[in-house]
């Protein structure tokens, strides 16, 4: 899956223009409940404001606070300026991008500003991996990296017509074993489907039912 698949296009999003000042950017921020604003210079992208860095500059600032707020504008404080995607990126790489950004702007050839990318829509995005919107079993267990283990993991599920809501696997450990985390729906024969994992040699660390 690539960026561009969980962006939010431009028209959607909320966003600052470059000589707008602190104090109406403050107010975007308040009256939409968010942390960060693209911030604008015609077409272009410039940078972001976020609620914490607009507070920094204020602390670190000799101005009152009305100065501040009327005086200061976008472009003076706007952070990230040379970070930003252009869509085709992977979409697990952006999680790192996000750690310490509300948002990551997405942009052009020529950095004029598509949309934006936000840490609430990429975590949404993992939870779904994980299948955490659905109710099920979650099965956590550990297989010899061999080839065709996966394959044969979703041969047993089709012989028992178990729905498989998610199955997310990890780096192998030096022992060459990898974890395995399968999410199902709960049905009846599940202990048998279970035993039936086992005896193909793979071991159960741990079974969790969705309450």
């Amino acid at each position: 899956m690539f960026v561009k698949s969980t962006m939010i296009p431009k028209n959607r999003t909320v966003h600052a223009e470059a000589g707008d000042s602190l104090k109406t950017v403050l107010e975007k921020l308040e009256h939409y409940k968010i942390d960060g604003v693209p911030v604008l210079k015609g077409a272009v992208y410039i940078g972001i404001v976020t609620r914490f860095h607009l507070y920094e500059e204020f602390f670190q600032s000799e101005l009152k606070k009305e100065a501040f707020l009327s005086e200061k504008k976008a472009e003076d404080i706007a952070v990230h300026t040379d970070v930003y995607l252009e869509g085709e990126e992977i979409f697990e790489n952006t999680l790192l991008q996000l750690k310490d950004y509300p948002l990551i702007a997405v942009v052009g050839e020529e950095k004029e500003f598509l949309g934006i990318v936000t840490r609430y829509d990429v975590l949404e995005q993992f939870q779904s991996a994980f299948g955490m919107n659905k109710k099920g079993v979650r099965i956590a267990f550990t297989s010899v990296e061999t080839e065709g283990r996966i394959a044969r993991l979703t041969e047993l599920a089709k012989q028992f017509h178990e729905d498989i809501i998610s199955l997310v696997t990890f780096d192998e450990t030096e022992s060459m074993v990898r974890r395995i985390v399968m999410k199902i729906e709960k049905k009846d024969n599940i202990n048998r489907f279970i035993e039936r994992i086992e005896k193909s040699g793979f071991r159960i660390l741990d079974i969790h039912e969705d309450e």
